[in-house]
């Protein structure tokens, strides 16, 4: 049975997020794995991905690119 995603348990789904990020950062911008992952980790993004009242988690790793994307453009 699936559970209800809330603060608690939300920490399980945000490795798959960032690591579907890093790869379309490396891809994309050309970056090391690492670089990709510390940037993820300190972004606005990744500080509302971790707050479930957001609703982030909900999005795609390609809306999430995409809000990534905006983020460091600006």
């Amino acid at each position: 049975m699936i559970g209800e995603i809330n603060q608690d348990n939300l920490y399980l789904l945000l490795p798959s997020k960032v690591s579907c990020l890093a790869v379309l950062l490396i891809e994309d911008r050309g970056m090391g794995i690492v670089e990709a992952i510390k940037l993820i980790y300190s972004s606005k993004l990744y500080k509302k991905l971790k707050v479930e009242s957001t609703k982030m988690w909900h999005l795609g790793p390609v809306a999430l690119y995409q809000e990534l994307s905006e983020e460091l453009d600006n």
